[in-house]
């Protein structure tokens, strides 16, 4: 168990949290949710040791062991990735260096026996014997190749240094484990896999993140971070939000009855206080007026943007056509003779392993890139605006926000930008920043104003969600969901491909595609039945040998 006893953290003069009481116990996955800024990973690190507390204390259960996921890409660079996941676990780590050291002796002396000895035993309480083969098990789970085990950290990529440091959180059940966005970078299967591990798991766990599937499959609890305070519910994040809104909705339905009991004893105060045979009766009833209290319903610190795609043009039958489309990038094909169409109903996510891929594919679709062969046309009726996963460039420069979305309105008048700046929760003298140094969540905002503002019945998203809070993921989806044109896209959000697409297409390995007319869960159900039956066929023809 983990406990926050009165905890207050002051950052200058503002306390970011005050008098927090809160307990964490064994057996239940917390997901810490509130709006940006409300201090997630500020509390995560406050759990963890790392920060120290204002007043109040933190609590963890004797000789219990607390393992956090790393945001430090690059502290274990020089250690092999094996040894980087047992550290996860750093006295049995300590204990195979030290055992390691004292047999490397040249002159190993009685002492040395000793010391051994009582290593060994040590390292055979903590299953170090299993050492190795459980860091691999956890590594192949999420995805790490066998043959990239024994390379040194630096030689990874960034998605592959993720995918190890999760693996170095995970590894040795520890007793109380703290994730703060466990998902980023993560490929789909690599989080289905870890959903899987967090839902098997004993201990506790106390989890940040955007993925709202993720949170409903894994939490049994939430607890929710506004205005300093943390709230705990019983029940995952859908829970929470019908739980919250119905405590807000009772609220106002108990402060109108209220509301109504207050006009009602004014009326007849004001009617019969200088009545003297209702005198009584008037005074009983300022009274009963005196004791009552309306709820103080104080409103979240959460902001949810406004997105609405309105597209200028119905867009006709005719939409695309690919035909052979071929790319390869550094000497290996991405895209091999691809040919599809596209109808005016299709909103179609584009998903599997190959991100290279799947971006490869959209800056073509979008003309920022040309197939080495074939072609694509859209129909004369379309227009189409794109979201880039790597959007730098767009932001390179001196102009302040209003100037930066009018260059891409037909309309120039400020009034008409800043309007489509403030759905965007840009406000006030907002829009006078440069965009060049806004935060990550801002340019995505920024550049969704943009696609707004377009007015295109066509629109191309790679990976649209880095950088969002859950709020503005929340109103994406919303506004992709009514839309009335045609969307493809690449995210890694579950609930966005499941509730936005009606067709999936997966780019292979190999560069070629599966493409269905289907829901994500419905293609995501056939292709494990696909698996079972290839399994199925293998064993038996193994049989029939």
């Amino acid at each position: 168990m983990i406990s926050a006893n009165n905890v207050t953290l002051r950052i200058g003069k503002k306390a970011l949290f005050e008098d927090v009481n809160i307990k964490f116990t064994e057996g239940n996955c917390y997901g810490l949710i509130g709006a940006n800024g409300a201090g997630k990973s500020t509390f995560l690190k406050i759990l963890s040791g790392e920060l120290d507390t204002t007043n109040g204390d933190i609590v963890i259960t004797p000789g219990q062991r607390l393992s956090v996921l790393e945001q430090n890409h690059f502290k274990y660079d020089e250690y092999p990735v094996l040894d980087t996941v047992i550290m996860g676990n750093q006295r049995l780590y300590d204990i195979m260096k030290e055992k390691e050291a004292i047999y490397a002796k040249p002159d190993f002396s009685d002492e040395d026996g000793i010391r051994a000895s009582e290593l060994e035993g040590e390292f055979a309480e903590m299953n170090g014997w299993e050492a190795e083969s459980d860091a691999a098990q956890l590594l192949n789970g999420l995805g790490i190749d066998t043959e990239l085990h024994y390379s040194i950290m630096k030689d990874l990529s960034g998605s592959e240094k993720v995918k190890v440091l999760l693996a170095r959180a995970l590894f040795g059940n520890p007793d109380i484990l703290l994730l703060d966005e466990p998902t980023n970078h993560l490929d789909l299967a690599a989080i289905e896999w870890l959903e899987e591990f967090l839902i098997n798991f004993n201990n506790t766990v106390i989890v940040v993140s955007h993925d709202r599937y993720f949170l409903n499959k894994v939490c049994t609890h939430t607890a929710d971070i506004d205005y300093g305070k943390i709230q705990l519910y019983a029940g995952n994040y859908d829970f929470w939000y019908e739980s919250s809104q119905l405590m807000i909705k009772q609220m106002k339905e108990a402060n109108k009855k209220k509301e109504e009991k207050i006009k009602e004893l004014q009326e007849f105060i004001s009617r019969f206080s200088a009545n003297a045979s209702k005198s009584k009766q008037a005074t009983s009833r300022k009274r009963a007026l005196e004791k009552i209290e309306l709820d103080t319903i104080k409103p979240s610190s959460r902001k949810y943007p406004y997105i609405d795609f309105r597209p200028n043009r119905e867009i006709g039958n005719e939409v695309l056509a690919v035909e052979g489309l071929t790319k390869t990038i550094d000497g290996v094909k991405v895209l091999d003779n691809l040919t599809f169409t596209v109808g005016h109903d299709d909103k179609i996510a584009l998903v599997g392993g190959n991100e290279l891929a799947k971006t490869v594919l959209l800056q073509i679709l979008s003309g920022e890139m040309e197939p080495d062969s074939g072609s694509y046309k859209w129909g004369v009726t379309t227009s189409q605006s794109y979201f880039p996963k790597d959007y730098t460039k767009e932001f390179d420069n001196d102009l302040i926000i209003v100037d930066w979305l009018t260059q891409y309105s037909e309309i120039k008048d400020a009034t008409y930008v800043r309007g489509f700046l403030g759905r965007m929760l840009f406000a006030g003298d907002d829009g006078v920043k440069k965009v060049k140094v806004l935060s990550g969540g801002e340019k995505v905002r920024c550049l969704l104003s943009k696609m707004m503002i377009s007015g295109a019945n066509v629109l191309l998203f790679d990976e649209p969600t880095n950088h969002l809070d859950m709020e503005s993921i929340t109103a994406l989806n919303n506004g992709m969901i009514k839309f009335p044109g045609v969307i493809i896209f690449t995210s890694r959000d579950h609930q966005i491909v499941q509730t936005t697409a009606n067709r999936i297409m997966e780019i292979l390995p190999n560069g070629s595609m599966i493409d269905k007319i289907t829901t994500y869960d419905e293609y995501l159900a056939s292709d494990e039945m696909a698996r079972k039956r290839q399994v199925y066929t293998a064993d038996t023809s193994e049989d029939d040998n």
